[in-house]
């Protein structure tokens, strides 16, 4: 069981220290300006191949697409509302790691926490249930005498008196 413990910990750190050094995408160094903007736009990004990394931080091909497609818009003269409003139109709110409150995306701004009381209270429920379900009720004069005779029955097979 500790074993299991142990390399449950490392798995878990080992994931998040593969985030940590992944660096980002590194840019075009064609312009600065336009460079900035695009980390700056791309960050806010999710990207859709990754889903757990930014835009800016993948190395997936279609990060390196979207890449491309923002720094084009950028040198089109779009504003970041423009870009991030291109992009949500064309691949939807889930584009965005934090997507503006409204109806279809409330199951992603109050689900996680829903789901969290109900089996909080799913487990308060289960709970109550056994608990009331366990009676500890007295032996009944055949019920002891039966466990006095499988008591002696196992002593005398282990050969005690």
């Amino acid at each position: 069981m500790r074993q299991l413990l142990i390399a449950l910990l490392f798995a878990l750190l080992g994931g998040s220290a593969g985030a940590v050094y992944a660096g980002e995408a590194q840019p075009l160094a064609e312009n600065p300006v336009t460079e900035k903007r695009l980390l700056e736009i791309s960050t806010e990004l999710r990207c859709l191949v990754c889903q757990n990394e930014s835009l800016a931080g993948s190395h997936a091909e279609l990060a390196n697409d979207l890449r491309r497609e923002i720094r084009t818009l950028i040198d089109a003269g779009k504003s970041d509302d423009e870009i991030m409003e291109f992009m949500v139109s064309r691949y939807g709110d889930f584009v965005r790691y934090r997507p503006p409150l409204k109806g279809t995306t409330l199951l992603l701004w109050f689900g996680p926490g829903v789901l969290f009381v109900l089996a909080f209270a799913a487990l308060l429920r289960y709970l109550r249930r056994r608990d009331r379900a366990i009676t500890d009720s007295p032996l009944s004069a055949a019920e002891h005498h039966q466990a006095e005779a499988l008591l002696h029955d196992n002593d005398s097979r282990q050969g005690r008196s």
